[in-house]
């Protein structure tokens, strides 16, 4: 996404656990710092008291991805927010990550945490958002809400930001399934949308599971195929190392877009340590382009919610 953007260092953290799950939790940015299923990492870790490297784990609100140069339009008004992605000149992964968030409850499966964003000149809105993950004998389970506190109309979307791992071998040697028909095209330098294009016949066509080789990607996919279970429908991600390890992630009909990131990186820099699977609210830019942007109202709420889980 960057070159190894850092978010502030990590202070208090939270531990839960069920069955072969385990999972640590921190209250700088709400941020999943770690979780092992029989002691072996699902995802790519980061130290304990360090800083946050690649937004590793972080919920992005109150927008995911990136918004161009910073700026938007909302309801007639103009606005702008910090860019702190230099290298492509764009506000990156929302307001939340750099909060101290608050313990709200804590047991030995799972973590409650919330933070207040308060009224900014880019985002005049008042928003409080929760975070809860719990652990059970199936995995981890997130869910996110957020509650509109203010008086004015408020712009809106979410992700996790977890980096997978299926296993010890090479990401290249990973084979990856993606239930996704469609794809955004995004400019080469920036990353920004261009327009939504099937996968057919195209090298991100995952929706048969073969292998990553040395494919690169950083984009969001969409028309993303669901079941039709109890819950509402869910979508799965999968991703296996030839080891016979795995790793999964599902979401439901929240989400209708998904960023996959093969964290490509330039020396010095580590290349490739895991697969950052991103479901996502609402595309890249949204605060832009309107598509699928939430609008909270004045006292709404909103929730989504993903699991990880070891395959």
């Amino acid at each position: 996404m960057t070159d190894h953007p850092q978010t502030g260092r990590t202070g208090t953290e939270y531990r839960i656990r069920a069955g072969e799950y385990t999972a640590a939790v921190t209250a700088q940015a709400g941020a999943l710092r770690e979780l092992r299923h029989g002691g072996r990492d699902l995802i790519v870790p980061f130290p304990e008291g360090g800083p946050i490297p690649d937004y590793r784990g972080v919920i992005a609100a109150p927008w995911p991805n990136r918004i161009a140069d910073g700026r938007y339009s909302f309801d007639g008004a103009d606005y702008e927010v910090p860019v702190n992605e230099a290298d492509r000149g764009c506000a990156l992964h929302g307001l939340v990550f750099p909060l101290e968030w608050a313990l709200e409850s804590h047991d030995e499966a799972s973590v409650k945490l919330s933070c207040s964003l308060g009224r900014t000149a880019g985002y005049p809105h008042e928003l409080r958002v929760v975070v809860e993950y719990l652990i059970g004998e199936d995995g981890l389970r997130m869910t996110v809400s957020a509650e509109n506190l203010g008086s004015t109309t408020a712009p809106y979307g979410v992700c996790p930001h977890p980096y997978l791992l299926a296993g010890p071998s090479p990401l290249n040697e990973w084979t990856l399934e993606v239930p996704a028909g469609s794809f955004l095209e995004v400019t080469p330098d920036r990353l920004l949308p261009k327009e939504v294009r099937s996968v057919e016949g195209h090298e991100f066509d995952f929706r048969t599971s073969r292998a990553i080789g040395t494919t690169e990607i950083d984009h969001a996919f969409t028309d993303i195929k669901f079941d039709d279970d109890d819950d509402g429908g869910q979508a799965r991600v999968l991703v296996h190392d030839p080891t016979g390890t795995g790793v999964g992630m599902s979401w439901d009909r929240t989400c209708r877009w998904l960023q996959i990131h093969t964290a490509d990186k330039k020396p010095p820099f580590p290349n490739r340590l895991g697969l950052a699977v991103e479901p996502m609210t609402c595309p890249p830019d949204a605060f832009n382009s309107g598509v699928d942007l939430i609008r909270l109202e004045p006292g709404a709420a909103c929730t989504a919610s993903w699991g990880i889980f070891a395959v």
